[in-house]
């Protein structure tokens, strides 16, 4: 019986992490040379813009939105279509240490969401009349890893010190 107990008390102090839902928050699209764009060869640079946010809903229910914003010129300076998707999700997570909490906010739930944003992302560009964009996987540890450094290199976060 004793044994039971602790093992309880044991489970209850362990990292817990769960998806609770994914949710589209907002959804853009605008084409602003239609129909003409369409009437030129088709030529395209992409520029994609990644940011995400996270919100504390309750002690342990997060919001994490990750916001994938695409332009795609055809040439030099004719802008084609803009598109953002800002693609959101609830998630339960319990008893981390801080540094593990930044990185599964900021990277973790990131990498759940980016399939469904670039599903989203494709979908609307098709609806267009556009090629699929067809995104690459992103790396959302190492962009963490990065922000992690710039922020450490302006003193924006102490740097950890060994003891």
């Amino acid at each position: 019986m004793t044994e039971q107990a602790t093992n309880g008390a044991a489970d209850e102090q362990q990292p817990q992490f769960s998806l609770q839902r994914i949710y589209l928050r907002d959804l853009s699209f605008e084409s602003p040379k239609s129909p003409e764009i369409f009437r030129q060869e088709w030529n395209p640079s992409i520029s994609l813009d990644l940011n995400t946010r996270q919100k504390q809903l309750d002690s342990d229910f997060y919001e994490v939105v990750l916001t994938v914003s695409v332009t795609v010129k055809n040439g030099e300076d004719t802008t084609a279509f803009i598109a953002e998707v800002q693609q959101a999700g609830i998630f339960l997570i319990k008893n981390l240490d801080p540094s593990s909490m930044s990185h599964t906010l900021g990277a973790f739930c990131p990498n759940i969401l980016f399939p469904y944003a670039r599903e989203a992302l494709d979908n609307l560009v098709v609806r267009g009349s556009f090629p699929a964009l067809m995104l690459s996987p992103v790396n959302f540890d190492a962009l963490y890893a990065q922000e992690i450094a710039r922020m450490q290199a302006s003193g924006e976060i102490p740097t950890p010190s060994v003891q």
